[in-house]
């Protein structure tokens, strides 16, 4: 038992170690940049603090095993893992979530995202085939044609 309290205390401080190297050097890059493109900076900062922000909420909502699972949906399919991590953040904010998203639980959400965006191509007419006869059955051609 004191072996694994010990083995969590060391990996704590070694993610903390990492985290804290990550950020300094993070504020370093931060510190050139805007000494070179202050207006860029402004929206580098607003784009990094909501993807924190949105990274630090999906942490508190999603299991180890469905964040890694939304991971692997990201490098195949980035806008359908943002759509699910859209969804699953609007429904932590509706306070929908009960308990953490399991993998079970983003399944599940992928498979109704997919069926609402067959709804919406059907209602769109998206991918539908439509075949425009002409009245009469026969073609003018073959009819000169047998002639």
């Amino acid at each position: 038992m004191s072996e694994d309290t010990d083995l969590q205390r060391i990996r704590a401080a070694r993610l903390h170690q990492l985290t804290s190297a990550s950020s300094s050097i993070q504020h370093q890059q931060h510190q050139q940049q805007q000494q070179q493109h202050p207006s860029e900076v402004d929206d580098d900062d607003d784009q990094r603090e909501e993807s924190s922000a949105r990274a630090n909420l999906l942490t508190q909502i999603l299991t180890p095993e469905a964040s890694d699972r939304l991971g692997r949906i990201a490098l195949v399919n980035a806008d359908r893992a943002r759509d699910a991590e859209n969804r699953l953040i609007a429904m932590a904010r509706a306070g929908q979530l009960r308990r953490r998203a399991t993998e079970e639980d983003i399944v599940g959400l992928l498979a109704a995202l997919r069926e609402s965006v067959e709804k919406d191509r059907v209602e769109r007419g998206v991918g539908k085939v439509v075949f425009g006869r002409r009245k009469g059955g026969a073609w003018r051609d073959d009819e000169e044609d047998e002639d």
